[in-house]
């Protein structure tokens, strides 16, 4: 049967989309340069169009930049708990115990990373500063935080991982970079107060945005992705 002609999908359709999609990284340095309201707008607005079962849209977004920011990184920063010693007690992000293959995965992009860096395997203060630099959402302009409903279940988690992907694609397709980030959900009482979260509401994550700063060698890395037939099974 041949396939149905299709006028919204051209060669440069094609390209354009795959591009925003492999170009989409976490980037750990970004320039002081804002990043409009509007298009910060723009980009929520069409990441909306995320899948929702039964249209739920179970995501709430607190933008924050200049002084409210810095009040988030200021809280976490100086609320004396250590990133070995934060307390998971909303949700668990990783298993109690990795696994392979993935802890050969984990393992290697946090090398890879620290290589980048210059950050030798025992220099345990330069890790930590490194980590820390998550709560200053990696001097990005703007720094985003995520919630949603505690009482929803597991669907809306995955339609809300779709809504997040959707921003970092809208994001590079405005020439933006992003960085999300799991390190803010264990500092909830930290950020609760600053921007008015109700106790119904589950921090799920962080996303920092805004121009790459390209002379940063950490932002030289490049994470590998396992081979499609390491987990695509075919069947016919």
């Amino acid at each position: 049967m041949l396939a149905p002609d299709n006028k919204y999908s051209s060669p440069d359709d094609v390209a354009i989309v795959d591009e925003a999609i492999a170009s989409r990284r976490s980037v750990r340095a970004f320039l002081p340069a804002p990043v409009e309201e509007s298009m910060i707008r723009e980009i929520l607005e069409v990441a909306a169009r995320a899948p929702s079962g039964t249209n739920m849209q179970p995501w709430r977004v607190y933008v924050t930049t200049g002084e409210t920011k810095q009040r988030i990184a200021d809280a976490i920063l100086n609320s004396g708990v250590r990133a070995e010693k934060a307390v998971w007690d909303e949700y668990r992000y990783y298993p109690d115990q990795f696994f392979e293959p993935y802890l050969s995965r984990r393992r290697k992009v946090g090398f890879d990373l620290y290589g980048h860096l210059g950050i030798q395997r025992r220099e345990v203060d330069r890790m930590r500063e490194q980590h820390d630099r998550n709560f200053v959402f990696f001097d990005a302009p703007v720094g985003m935080i995520f919630t949603i409903d505690r009482r929803l279940n597991k669907g809306s988690w995955i339609d809300y991982g779709m809504f997040l992907e959707n921003i970092m694609i809208a994001a590079r397709g405005r020439g933006l970079h992003t960085c999300p980030q799991a390190a803010f959900a264990p500092y909830h009482n930290q950020i609760r107060p600053i921007l008015g979260i109700t106790p119904e509401e589950v921090v799920v994550c962080g996303i920092a945005l805004g121009y790459e700063d390209t002379s940063k060698p950490e932002n030289d890395l490049r994470t590998e992705r396992a081979p499609l037939d390491e987990w695509a099974t075919f069947l016919d």
